[in-house]
């Protein structure tokens, strides 16, 4: 086999592919990919809010990195902070409408660099890709 036909190789391609797609769109609104996780994140959580901790757990990012991530998006105006009511020790993040609305259209935007991706495929192959994919990222953890 080819070494540019490889598997790593044509994955780590489509990676780049889908980055670039990715950080050009994310230009607009002056955001990172970290950032954009972040407000996603979020935006999965029934009250749109987490505790700084919390927050860090899901990003697998260490807590300096989560405040940095957090105190970028606050002074974008994308999440507000304050000190939690039953204990005011701990730090709670909460999307702001704005963060809200980006995520919509971050939404919209992955649909579209998803469906870019499968465009070559039928229906039942976008079926057979994605439980393969599955079942690939099971083995590798």
């Amino acid at each position: 086999m080819a070494e540019e036909n490889t598997c790593s190789v044509l994955l780590k391609q489509i990676h780049d592919e889908l980055k670039k797609m990715a950080d050009n769109s994310l230009r607009a609104n002056d955001l990172t990919m970290a950032q954009l996780g972040a407000l996603l994140v979020l935006n999965r959580t029934s009250a749109k809010q987490l505790s700084y901790k919390e927050l860090e757990k899901e990003l697998h990012v260490a807590q300096s990195t989560t405040t940095g991530i957090v105190d970028r998006l606050e002074q974008k105006g994308f999440v507000e902070c304050f000190g939690s009511a039953q204990d005011r020790r701990i730090k709670v993040v909460r999307l702001t409408q704005t963060g809200e609305r980006c995520c919509y259209l971050a939404d919209r935007h992955l649909e579209e660099a998803e469906e870019r991706l499968l465009s070559g495929l039928t229906e039942t192959e976008r079926m057979i890709f994605h439980s393969l994919l599955i079942k690939v990222h099971r083995s590798i953890r």
